[in-house]
């Protein structure tokens, strides 16, 4: 009997699955689907592209429904961000249990709308209804776009070689932040409770619109990515596979954050391994690395310098515990397990 599966499967095993099964073929998909392709780009003609992405996302039950609306609406902003398209409309499907309430409804539009507002983009469209089979409020899909000229914008495919690989926040932002709300009351004992509440209070963070859109500002910005399932390894790697160029990362040189370590200690995970939507991954040319950093600083957050790309290198390559290794193809994401578990549903 096939084990079950949980979460999306490894790059490989989605080329296998999906083949070239995209439809109608067109020359106007200038980014269509593959590993680490956040959203797809297309020629709209006149000079002009349009950049579209789609996700659905599960929030964790525990946390609060104004902050749901918020970071599922940044989410798919996300993914068109990181093109360096500023997002501008979006649809929007909400599924609720048969037991919300209308006003916990009307509280989740309410927040998804003023998250949108907050980012310039418009809703236009979508469903929302209540339903027996969800247990929890579900976003069943957000899709976003935004249209830009054609000469500005990037794909995480772009990189080239020497570009320096900087990095946003840390690693397993979005795993720490929704396990540390789902498993909030179960590690008493385990952790200090001064780092619960610090990982909790991530899901603001749960967000890489304000990274990507400062960094592209900023020129030399030749690719990014969001590190989602995964995490930075994983994105590490699609971004690898993306653009065919070999890359080296010392993860050695980044702390991972006190609060997500102990978390990550205490739940039996690896923090780079795991999803890390929040965590932006950018190939920069190294002439404008420092000018991205000061930009990333003055706007508050957090950066460091992780790798490069290296065209003559064998293989890609990862710095850990004081070793070089190969850097692995993703698997599947630590995250889902403990969070279904967490559910009691495994």
């Amino acid at each position: 009997m096939t084990e079950r599966r949980v979460g999306k499967p490894s790059p490989r095993e989605l080329e296998i699955l999906l083949g070239h099964a995209f439809g109608k073929p067109s020359r106007k998909v200038l980014v269509g689907p593959g590993p680490g392709l956040d959203a797809a780009v297309l020629d709209m003609g006149h000079g002009r592209v349009m950049a579209v992405a789609e996700d659905p996302i599960f929030p964790a039950p525990g946390l609060p429904l104004e902050l749901m609306g918020w970071f599922t609406v940044h989410i798919g902003a996300s993914d068109v961000a990181v093109t360096g398209v500023r997002p501008e409309y979006m649809t929007y499907t909400l599924l609720l249990p048969g037991s919300a309430t209308e006003d916990d409804a009307r509280l989740l539009v309410r927040s998804i709308s003023s998250a949108a507002e907050e980012l310039g983009i418009s809703i236009v469209g979508g469903h929302t209804g209540w339903y027996d089979a969800v247990n929890v409020p579900i976003v069943g899909g957000v899709t976003v776009w935004g249209c830009a000229p054609k000469n500005a914008w990037v794909s995480p495919g772009g990189a080239r070689d020497g570009d320096l690989i900087l990095m946003t926040k840390g690693p397993s932002i979005e795993a720490a932040a929704l396990l540390g709300v789902l498993y909030r009351d179960r590690l008493t004992g385990r952790m200090a409770p001064g780092l619960v509440e610090r990982v909790c209070a991530r899901v603001q963070q749960i967000t890489v619109v304000k990274d990507a859109l400062t960094a592209f500002a900023c020129g030399g910005v030749h690719a990014m990515h969001d590190a989602t399932e995964g995490g930075v390894l994983g994105g590490l790697w699609e971004m690898h596979a993306a653009c065919g160029l070999p890359l080296h990362a010392d993860i050695d040189a980044v702390p991972v954050p006190e609060d997500i370590r102990a978390l990550a200690d205490a739940l039996g995970f690896d923090p780079w391994q795991a999803i890390s939507e929040g965590t932006l991954l950018a190939a920069v040319d190294p002439a404008h690395a420092e000018r991205v950093r000061e930009a990333w600083s003055a706007q508050g957050i957090e950066s460091h310098a992780l790798g490069r790309f290296d065209a003559a290198a064998a293989a890609n390559t990862l710095r850990r515990d004081g070793r070089d290794l190969d850097l692995p193809e993703p698997g599947e994401d630590p995250f889902w397990r403990l969070f279904f578990a967490g559910l009691g549903h495994g």
